[in-house]
């Protein structure tokens, strides 16, 4: 009698610790902070390059204790901007041929969305790969990201390179225009992503 209660005991104790320990390694979701997170662009030409930055929409981190394991976000293509110049006309005219079906089709196309779909790395360094869909078209890509986790939330950072031909951007690429010459646009684009994300 006193074997089974002691038994039974035993068992409901190893039941309540592993219990403990699932839910201390549950994952737990994050939202995005739009107006705490950043994302710029970078792209070049033969004669020279343009900088701006494009809204986060919204999104979501996934974080296991201190590591993450998932996560999305989409990006407000109709939000473009162009920093690097002054000239209001240019400027314009700039940011409305980047919405325009030559580059990134915004009202056809008003999102731009990545959902990770592996991580890999441990600490703060990590290496995410995921479906990137820009224009309808989705393609998977992988980059470096730095990810800083505790109770209050998560930071992740990032610097992106994307070849635009993948999402059938080919307006003034070499790759498609041989002949083009100096007004060739590089199909290599950078972005510089920050993300803040609360729960």
């Amino acid at each position: 009698m006193f074997a089974s209660v002691l038994v039974a005991g035993m068992m409901m104790i190893n039941s309540a610790v592993a219990t403990e320990k699932t839910a201390s390694k549950k994952a737990v979701s994050y939202k995005v902070d739009a107006s705490k997170s950043v994302v710029k662009w970078h792209a070049k030409k033969v004669t020279g390059e343009h900088n701006g930055t494009v809204n986060l929409a919204n999104g979501a981190l996934t974080v296991d204790g201190t590591k993450i394991t998932g996560g999305s976000f989409e990006i407000d293509m109709t939000s473009i901007k162009c920093e690097d110049l002054t000239d209001a006309g240019y400027n314009a005219k700039l940011v409305g041929h980047l919405k325009s079906d030559d580059f990134f089709s915004a009202e056809k196309h008003p999102k731009a969305t990545f959902k990770i779909t592996k991580v890999e790395g441990s600490g703060t360094n990590y290496t995410l790969t995921g479906d990137m869909t820009i224009k309808g078209i989705t393609k998977s890509i992988s980059f470096p990201a730095t990810v800083k986790a505790d109770a209050k939330g998560v930071t992740a950072n990032a610097k992106i390179t994307l070849d635009r031909t993948k999402w059938d951007i080919r307006y003034g690429s070499k790759s498609f225009i041989p002949n083009i010459g100096d007004k060739a646009i590089y199909d290599d684009f950078a972005i510089d992503l920050t993300l803040a994300a609360v729960k």
